[in-house]
C-alpha cells in the first residue's frame, strides 16, 4: 500500500524483508534511469539498517556498476579499521562482491582532523558534481534515529541552520562517536529523490511524529523535503502502526 503523507510517498509493506527488497528495487530503478539519461548514477548511502538492507539486496542486483558514484550521507570520524566505520562496512559487504571500483566510492579521510575532513569531502563532491554549485544526487538513502535525527543532523543542533557548507563537521554529536562529517540540508533537499526505510514497532512513535506532527520546530528527518524531487518512506506494518491518516484524511 502507498499513501501520501506530508508530501511524502509512504509505502507500507508486510515485513522487513519486503522493505529491504523494495528499497533495493528503488535504488536499481533510479540507477537505471540515471545511467540511461546521463551515463552516471550518483547516490549517497547511510549506515545502520539501511546499510544492511543495501548490502544484502544490491549484491544480487544487475546494474552497470562502473557508472555508479557512491558517497556517504554522513560518516563517523574514525579509522577504517573501526567497526563504527560505515565505509568499511560497505567495502566488506558490498564492494568485495560487486564490481564497484574504489575510485568511484568516496569515503571520509580519517587521517585528517574532522574540520579538514569536511573541507576535503566538499572537494570530493566537486570531483563528480559541478564545482561551486549544490550537488544534485540522483538518490540519497537516509537513516533516522529514535530522536528523529538523519545523517548527523540532530534536533536543536546549529547545523540544521547551515546554508553555505555542502559537507560540515560536527564535534559534539549527542550520539557517539562525537566527531562526524555530514551532508547539510541544502544538499539533501537538492536531491532528485530521498528515501527512508524503517522497520519495527519500536520506530512507530518517531515515524508518526516525523510524518504527522506539524510542529513549528520539525525534527531533522521531517525537514527532508527535496525542492525539485521526492521523498519516499518505505515502512513495514510495525513502523507504520501509529500513523493516523494521509494528507487527504484517509484512514490507514
Amino acid at each position: 500500500m502507498a499513501v501520501s503523507c506530508s508530501g511524502a510517498v509512504v509505502k507500507i509493506l508486510d515485513s522487513e524483508a519486503d522493505v529491504s527488497r523494495a528499497l533495493c528495487e528503488l535504488v536499481i530503478q533510479k540507477a537505471t534511469s540515471a545511467i540511461e539519461e546521463r551515463d552516471v548514477f550518483t547516490i549517497g548511502v547511510s549506515g545502520g539498517s539501511a546499510a544492511k538492507f543495501l548490502c544484502n539486496g544490491l549484491s544480487l542486483s544487475k546494474t552497470d556498476w562502473s557508472k555508479w558514484r557512491m558517497f556517504f550521507c554522513d560518516e563517523r570520524h574514525v579509522p577504517y579499521t573501526d567497526p563504527e566505520c560505515t565505509y568499511s562496512y560497505y567495502k566488506i559487504n558490498l564492494m568485495s562482491i560487486v564490481p564497484l571500483a574504489e575510485e568511484n566510492v568516496f569515503p571520509l579521510s580519517p587521517d585528517l582532523t574532522v574540520e579538514e575532513a569536511a573541507v576535503d569531502y566538499e572537494k570530493k563532491l566537486e570531483k563528480v558534481f559541478q564545482a561551486g554549485g549544490l550537488p544534485k544526487f540522483d538518490l540519497l538513502v537516509l537513516g533516522m534515529g529514535p530522536d528523529g535525527h538523519t545523517c548527523s543532523l540532530f534536533p536543536g543542533h546549529p547545523l540544521l541552520k547551515e546554508t553555505v557548507r555542502r559537507a560540515a563537521p560536527i564535534s559534539d554529536s549527542p550520539k557517539p562517536p562525537p566527531k562526524r562529517v555530514t551532508l547539510t540540508l541544502p544538499v539533501i533537499n537538492n536531491a532528485s529523490c530521498a528515501v527512508f526505510a524503517s522497520c519495527g514497532a519500536g520506530k512507530a512513535d518517531i515515524v508518526q511524529r516525523v510524518l504527522e506532527d506539524e510542529s513549528d520546530e520539525p525534527l531533522p528527518a521531517a525537514r527532508v523535503n527535496p525542492t525539485n524531487g521526492e521523498v519516499v518512506w518505505i515502512l513495514d506494518k510495525g513502523a507504520a502502526s501509529k500513523l493516523k491518516s494521509n494528507c487527504n484524511g484517509q484512514k490507514l
